[in-house]
């Protein structure tokens, strides 16, 4: 029992460190992850679909080039996501995970 709670906190405490790109300006996203680097944890992982990739490689891009010298990219995953629609139809959209770690 105390191991599937020690692994559900540790599931929780990754969640914290993802930053999900959406709509939002840029800069918004690049507060939020210094904001996390800040508080004190070692690495911050961005996460985006579709059109909003590009936009998260800016966030990192940004963050590493113009605030925190010191953050490289220790990951980049890609993969494809199958979302379904209210009307039941499937459709596959691209998304990217990109890790930053000091």
């Amino acid at each position: 029992m105390e191991e599937e709670e020690s692994e559900v906190k540790a599931a929780d405490k990754k969640d914290e460190n993802v930053v999900f790109v959406g709509k939002k300006g840029v800069m918004g996203y690049v507060l939020a992850v210094v904001t996390q680097f800040n508080s004190g944890v070692e690495s911050v992982t961005l996460k985006a679909r579709g059109k909003l990739i590009s936009r998260a490689v800016d966030v990192a891009e940004i963050v590493r080039n113009r605030f925190l010298p010191e953050v490289s990219v220790k990951d980049i995953t890609i993969k494809t996501e199958e979302l379904t629609s209210e009307d039941g139809s499937a459709s596959k959209v691209s998304a990217i995970e990109i890790q930053l770690g000091k």
